[in-house]
């Protein structure tokens, strides 16, 4: 396989030293990186912006743009708010019951924890509004293997039914 990880994923922020305090202070992670540009690199176009960096253990990175001459951010209307997040994985569940009684005491709201079999998930929003997944790993060996077995199968359902084959539930409980 050519793509050996993640290098880093970017989204945009409102207000960089914001979305720092928010991203060192409730998911830990370590703001390693800062580069201020008034033109765009790849473009040449002008665009005032910094691109901040945040270390994650694996040495990849969560990384944002503020771009304060462009339009205001918006979010996309026809996709549902759930659907659009950026899951993380943390080392246990005791974090994950950590990070989430330290985002409730600041009053931010979370949902979850959530059991999806494969994890355990809690989500909320950071000050911009992307959804965030902290995620323990649940799965085991005979569970990943039996989803990798379905998951063409599974595809090949949906491309025709656009409906969830009853193949492996993950979710029995969301079924209606």
């Amino acid at each position: 396989m050519d793509v050996k990880g993640l290098h880093h994923v970017a989204y945009r922020c409102s207000d960089a030293k914001r979305t720092t305090e928010f991203y060192t202070r409730y998911l830990g992670l370590d703001f390693n990186i800062a580069v201020a540009e008034n033109y765009v690199p790849s473009t040449g176009e002008w665009s005032p912006h910094i691109h901040i960096f945040f270390r994650m253990d694996d040495d990849s990175h969560v990384a944002f743009f503020e771009v304060p001459e462009s339009p205001a951010m918006q979010k996309d209307a026809g996709t549902p708010e759930w659907v659009q997040h950026l899951a993380l994985r943390v080392a246990d569940m005791d974090t994950l019951l950590k990070r989430k009684a330290q985002l409730v005491a600041d009053g931010i709201a979370v949902v979850g924890p959530t059991d999806h079999h494969l994890c355990q998930s809690i989500y909320f929003f950071d000050p911009d509004g992307h959804r965030l997944e902290l995620a323990v790993d649940s799965s085991t060996p005979e569970m990943l293997a039996q989803l990798r077995t379905i998951a063409e199968p599974t595809l090949a359902e949906w491309a025709v039914t656009k409906r969830a084959p009853d193949v492996a539930p993950i979710h029995e409980n969301a079924r209606g």
